[in-house]
Order: structure tokens, then sequence, then C-alpha cells
């Protein structure tokens, strides 16, 4: 449908067609989209009990926002593309973009020692772990969370200067907060900078989202949507230690898509952020289904449903997998599935693009439901919007 659409309109304009025709054929395709969307998130805003859910679709340069439900079930505005969302883990994409520039302008590498950067860690184990283990979770089993009595930065360098690996750096994938927090800890230092500047006075301008915060603002709090936990109650999340680097941004669906599109190649960015989201592409790892890139997670395209659920399955996040290095590493792949998950105590995220296809999609919700659901439905939307023929 996709295709025989955007042939229709590339055919009347060039044959000069008259508007209404143009128009006409825009709104079937409008029509068949929205259908399209509605068909795979209706029945899990029901299954749910999910008061607002908002997609965005990109396809070919060109956006589509959905949205369904409320912001809020107290004030009952209603969601919309300027609605913001905590985005969970999809914040860590921002860290290593932020980390990719940083070595682009000679601030950092990869391939540096996390020591070499702070000082304070010489002589740990840290010496032998690099920055590129931290972007890919492969440090040696870093757990998923700051221990709850780390409360400061002091605390959190007294932490990291007595932690033993369990396993060699680079051999098994433990995904980590503290690992992505670490290297946003250290790429924010490269900058001379906080991370929360260097995010939200650099980066998001950057690349022209004007809706994404770390720390919303009062005149933002309208937008703000009300996340709900598995017991419906009103909850957002908890700023703890390493929360801006890890899973702190909150952003809007019109926002999420623009970061999807600048992934993809789409609209004009500063060439070296542009360079920086490109590599962050690369993949380094493959550990199960997954190759694991710069946080982001990828796979061959067209790819089954049932190998990115494998990727995506709790036991990716929970439990320790055993990493095999892509030696060269396998540079930025356009015909390939990327995607990330994110999730807090009252928000999902997803976000998937296919580069070479020029497709994308971002679903937020403000409350957390089970993530094969999510890569589910952008599945079946993308694969609907895309004939894609493993479907």
């Amino acid at each position: 449908m996709r295709n025989k659409t955007i042939h229709l309109i590339k055919t009347m304009a060039l044959l000069g067609c008259i508007n209404p025709l143009s128009h006409a054929a825009e709104d079937t395709d409008q029509a068949y989209i929205q259908k399209t969307v509605s068909t795979a998130i209706a029945p899990i805003q029901k299954e749910f009990n999910i008061p607002g859910i908002a997609v965005a679709v990109s396809i070919d340069g060109k956006n589509y926002f959905y949205n369904y439900g409320v912001a809020s079930k107290e004030g009952k505005q209603a969601v919309s593309k300027d609605t913001l969302f905590e985005i969970g883990s999809i914040s860590k994409t921002f860290t290593s973009t932020l980390a990719s520039y940083a070595q682009i302008n000679g601030q950092l590498s990869f391939s540096d020692s996390v020591s070499q950067h702070l000082p304070d860690l010489r002589g740990s184990a840290f010496d032998k772990v690099s920055l590129l283990n931290l972007a890919t979770h492969t440090a040696g089993g870093l757990p998923l969370q700051v221990p709850d009595e780390i409360k400061n930065n002091d605390q959190l360098m007294a932490y990291y200067k007595n932690w033993q690996p369990e396993y060699a750096a680079g051999t098994y994938r433990v995904y980590s907060n503290p690992s992505i927090g670490l290297l946003g800890v250290i790429t924010a230092k490269s900058m001379n900078t906080s991370f929360e500047d260097a995010i939200e006075k650099k980066l998001f301008p950057e690349l022209g989202m004007t809706n994404s915060y770390i720390n919303v603002p009062a005149a933002q709090m309208k937008n703000y949507a009300q996340g709900y936990n598995k017991k419906d109650a009103p909850v957002r999340v908890n700023p703890g230690v390493l929360a801006s680097e890890a899973y702190g941004i909150k952003s809007s669906p019109a926002d999420m898509i623009q970061f999807v599109n600048a992934n993809m190649q789409i609209g004009k960015i500063n060439h070296k952020v542009q360079q920086a989201l490109i590599n962050t592409h690369s993949g380094y790892f493959k550990s199960g289904a997954l190759t694991q890139d710069l946080i982001w997670e990828q796979y061959a395209y067209p790819e089954k449903l049932s190998t990115l659920l494998e990727g995506n399955k709790d036991a990716m996040a929970y439990q320790a997998n055993a990493a095999n290095k892509i030696n060269p590493p396998l540079a930025p792949q356009t015909n390939a599935w990327i995607n990330k998950t994110g999730s807090t105590n009252g928000f999902a995220a997803y976000a998937a693009f296919i580069p070479a296809r020029k497709i994308g999609i971002v679903i937020l919700a403000n409350k957390n439901y089970p993530i094969p659901s999510r890569v589910t439905a952008a599945y079946q939307i993308l694969g609907q919007l895309d004939q894609n023929p493993n479907q």
C-alpha cells in the first residue's frame, strides 16, 4: 500500500494533476496509516488499561502522529504530539550519541580506559575497562541499577573504586545503568560541562529537539504526562544517582520522531552530530539474537518477529549473556532494524527504525506495559507500511 500510494502521488505530480486529486491520494495514504496504527495499538491500550499512548511514524521523511487517551486521568487532558513522556532507557542513546560526538571532537576515544579519564579510579578494575565497554554493557558485570545506598557522587566513585568484575571486560553483556551512567559522567567531564547542560543546551538544539528535557521547566509541567504504575497509582521517575545519564529524559512524540529521523539521515543537522549518530550504529558485539551497537541494538532487515522478541526478552536485561566481539566492528548498516526500549515505573517507550527504508516509529505511553507487546505492535505497523516479506 505504501509503495503504491507514494508511486501514485509522484506520478500525479509529474503529470501536473490538479490539487484535489493529489489531496485525495494523500488522504487515502493517511487513512491507511491511521488504520494500521490503530489496529495494533487499540488492543494494547485496552488490555493493559493504559491511560494514554502516542505513536509517531516517519515514512520517507514525512511524520504522522496518532494519539490515544489522556495524559492524566485527573485532568483528562488529551495526549498530543507535544505531550512529554518519560522515555526511560532510550535516554541512553542520547548518552552514547554525546560520547560519539565528543570522540569526533577529539575529547575522548572509545578505546580509552575509564581510569584514564577518572584518576580516582586508577589502580582499580577500570584500568582494564574501556569506554566502549561502558557503551555496550560489556564492562564485566556492573549491576542493572545503582545500589540503593549510594546517594551522591563521592559514594558512587567509592563504589566504582571497590567494584570487582565477574567477567573479563568484553566477554559478557550485562545490561547496566551504572555502565552507561559512568560513560555520561566521563563524556561531560571531557567536554568541561555538566551532563545536563551538554544534553539540554548542546545536543538537543543541534538535533532540533525543542521540547525535550532532563529537568522539565515549570512552564512545561502542564505538558508532562502523569505516569501510572501497575496498580494504576500516579507515579513519576525518581531522580536518583545517574538518572540523567541513564534514564532521565522526558520528550515528546514530535521530538522523538525528529531524533529517529536524524538517525536515518533525514533532515539537515550539524555534520559532526550527524556523523556521531551514524557512528552509534556500528556493531561491536553479538549477544544472543542482537547485535550490540553503541546502546542501540540492531538486527538484519527483514527479520522475523520471533528474533526481535528474543533480542528484547527480559533475560537480555536481567541476566548475563555471552558477548562475542565483532572484529573488525560491523560498519553502520542501513538495511537493519535498529531499536531501543525504555521503561520507568510509570512510563513505557519504544523506538525502531530502518534507515534503508526511511521508515521509523516511536511509541510512548504513560503506563509501563510488557516489552513484547511494544515490539509486536511496532513490527506489525512497520511491516504493514513497508510490506515486510517476513510477515
